[in-house]
């Protein structure tokens, strides 16, 4: 069925503006990211990489489930918003004390005495995000994303001039650390300004049961996602080098800016719009069917064809001394294939109210990848191997998840899989002759990345026709719209 215009207007506008903000703060923040890369060292992104896991856990506890929760619910009351800024606020405060005081120990870990007041001043970041959740997720709930995209491309790029300038002034890994803080900073306060919401004096256990009945089960999933997410950080930064650590936080960010960055896009723009048609069998698994078969025809030739050209990318965004890091990016840009279509499975969950699915899938999936990650240390495969386990791990998800979903809008992983196989293959296919052509290819670095991304977009556009990939027209129909929308 196809949806009812307001809906199918509202997800357009919502995904203009989403994808906007995500070409426009990512494509600044990449930008900052490739200038402090040439002016720092790999230690420096080492260093930081070491504290990511302690900030992201801190993060997904203050939220807690409840940023979910009060999008899925229909009729938010001002109570509901002032009972979660409450609480939010406490838990932030709560968790800094706990990270100052442990901040020694984790120094220790990782046997890095500046991690002491590195932890210790990131962590502030922390408290300032939590003045943030109401405001996001009002925005987020309206599917208004005009305002979010103009907020964080603002706070990308102040933040981003202060680190360049503190980094070419010799403040080293500070300046990443006063990246963070201040673009923090920013967003919270043209956040709240923008909304103009101001919380009233009370605190409501009647809405804190309801909504954290929903939302501790994926607070706990959130969690074990988290972790598992950055234990890379946890495993190189205590097995290996910072060095090392940096060449893979620089390759692991550089491959999510498509990946994880896209799937962001695409499920805080669908959440809201499934979660208005949730009664609707029939129209919900139709859009959910299509939203899935277009994010893969979007990403998966992206990631096979950033893996394809990894090494003279590399080179020529980053320079020389961050060649290393060319094997973990092809290899991480293989691995983030398919996270948007499991991201997609895990929110369609949530939109049926199968927070409890959402958490035992978090527990499967992890099961089996801490047996692949023991594997791979316990037979010294090294960084390489990691990886490895990594993607591994991400196809037998695919198996799992989509069995799981598939009980709440009928969409199993053989039908999914008929939908997606043609579009893995061309990707694959256009990977091999755009890998091939770069070693054939005897000219200037960016005339070879030129040249091999022109063939690549040309093989996969012309391959599509040929086997009448439906989303070729989806996505032109989309293109069109936007264009004359902007008219």
């Amino acid at each position: 069925m196809e949806p009812q215009p307001s809906l199918k207007k509202k997800t357009i506008g919502g995904l203009f503006w989403s994808f906007g903000d995500l070409i426009g703060n990512q494509g600044i923040q990449f930008l900052i990211q490739i200038i402090l890369a040439r002016l720092l060292l790999p230690e420096h992104f080492g260093l930081i990489g070491m504290i990511l896991v302690f900030i992201a856990l801190s993060n997904s506890l203050v939220d807690s489930g409840f940023t979910q929760a009060l999008i899925r619910e229909r009729n938010a009351s001002q109570t509901d918003y002032s009972t979660v800024f409450y609480f939010n606020l406490f838990v932030s405060l709560l968790i800094y004390g706990i990270l100052y005081a442990a901040a020694p120990a984790i120094s220790s870990f990782f046997s890095e005495p500046q991690l002491v007041s590195l932890v210790r001043v990131l962590s502030i970041g922390i408290v300032i995000n939590a003045f943030a959740v109401i405001p996001k997720a009002m925005f987020a709930k309206e599917v208004n994303f005009k305002a979010q995209a103009t907020i964080n491309l603002s706070a990308s790029i102040v933040s981003g001039v202060l680190a360049v300038g503190l980094a070419m002034t010799g403040y080293g890994v500070w300046s990443l650390v006063l990246r963070q803080l201040s673009m923090n900073a920013i967003q919270s306060f043209l956040f709240t300004a923008s909304k103009k919401w101001i919380p009233s004096l009370v605190f409501s256990i009647a809405s804190f049961k309801r909504l954290f009945g929903f939302g501790w089960k994926l607070l706990v999933s959130g969690l074990i996602d988290t972790f598992y997410t950055n234990v890379y950080f946890l495993i190189i930064g205590r097995q290996y080098s910072a060095a090392q650590l940096g060449y893979y936080t620089n390759a692991s960010r550089f491959s999510e800016i498509v990946s994880q960055n896209l799937a962001a896009t695409i499920l805080r723009v669908t959440y809201p719009v499934l979660s208005s048609i949730q009664d609707e069998h029939e129209r919900l698994k139709q859009s959910y069917k299509n939203i899935t078969k277009l994010a893969a025809f979007l990403i998966f030739p992206v990631m096979v064809g950033m893996a394809a050209v990894g090494e003279p990318l590399v080179l020529l965004v980053f320079g020389e001394k961050w060649l290393p890091m060319v094997p973990y990016f092809q290899l991480l840009s293989i691995a983030g294939m398919l996270y948007p279509i499991l991201a997609l499975d895990l929110s369609i969950l949530q939109v049926k109210g199968r927070s409890d699915l959402y958490l035992l899938l978090e527990i499967i999936n992890k099961i089996s990848l801490t047996i692949l990650l023991f594997l791979a240390v316990w037979l010294e495969l090294g960084v390489i191997g990691l990886i490895g386990a990594a993607i591994l791990n991400t196809y037998l998800e695919f198996f799992v998840n989509s069995h799981f979903s598939k009980r709440e809008v009928a969409y199993p992983a053989k039908e999914k899989l008929r939908d997606l196989l043609p579009i893995y293959l061309l990707s694959f296919g256009m990977g091999a002759v755009v890998w091939a052509l770069g070693g054939l290819l005897e000219i200037a670095i960016f005339f070879q990345l030129l040249l091999q991304v022109a063939i690549g977009i040309l093989f996969y556009i012309v391959a599509c026709r040929i086997a009448n990939i439906t989303e070729l027209k989806t996505v032109y129909g989309l293109i069109r719209s936007i264009l004359n929308k902007t008219k």
